[in-house]
């Protein structure tokens, strides 16, 4: 029998933990094992539960979700931490990564993220909702003048966050520098390469810069 992945809900409203509880338990592999309403008692809670992803609020009362995070660095990681806010201020997105979240969801685009985002996470990947992983890579691209914002056509083996590596390797973005950006670990970048050069069949990075150019991702 398949292991299911138990599930800790934190957030300072009832509402909407039963909310989560309702839309989570219709998940066959999903099992949410525990609640907390107050920051105060997260990290007994979920010891207690023993969860295997933690979905954190940041606004709580007693001790918010960056204090949590900070406890949980300085004891013993218990899970794997989802962020699920209503802020999406990307300086509060680095932050809680660097802290050691694995995913940041807003709460305005949760239902429709959440279940695939629990389960990326529970794969060892980290995951941003489509809002906050295109504002992160609009943030530094931008002003970028070989950046190409035509719409991409070409492979649709390809995930977003897999077109967003391969640009930014053809943008000459280093390993850590894409991991800094994207708010990604060294790690993640390296699986993404990998990846992106099975998937096209490719031996190198000049490669991929061809492949970027052809289907207009970036200019020449």
């Amino acid at each position: 029998m398949k292991k299911k992945i138990r599930i800790h809900l934190a957030d300072d409203h009832q509402v909407l933990i039963d909310g989560l509880a309702n839309l989570l338990g219709t998940v066959t592999d999903f099992e949410v094992v525990g609640l907390s309403l107050n920051g105060g008692t997260i990290y007994e809670g979920v010891l207690a539960s023993k969860a295997d992803i933690l979905l954190l609020d940041i606004s709580m009362p007693l001790k918010d979700g960056i204090s949590v995070l900070k406890e949980f660095g300085q004891k013993k990681f218990p899970c794997k931490v989802i962020i699920l806010s209503s802020y999406d201020d990307l300086k509060i997105v680095k932050e809680v990564m660097k802290l050691g979240a694995r995913g940041y969801l807003t709460k305005k685009s949760a239902g429709e993220n959440i279940i695939e985002a629990i389960k990326a996470v529970n794969r060892d990947e980290e995951y941003f909702d489509n809002y906050i992983r295109e504002k992160i890579f609009a943030s530094f691209t931008h002003n970028n003048p070989k950046l190409n914002k035509k719409p991409f056509t070409g492979n649709q083996l390809l995930s977003e966050r897999e077109l967003e590596v391969i640009t930014l390797i053809s943008l000459e973005y280093s390993g850590k520098e894409i991991s800094e950006q994207l708010f990604i670990s060294l790690n993640t970048v390296e699986t993404h390469r990998k990846n992106i050069m099975k998937k096209l069949k490719l031996k190198n990075v000049i490669g991929i810069v061809k492949y970027a150019l052809k289907n207009n991702l970036i200019n020449p």
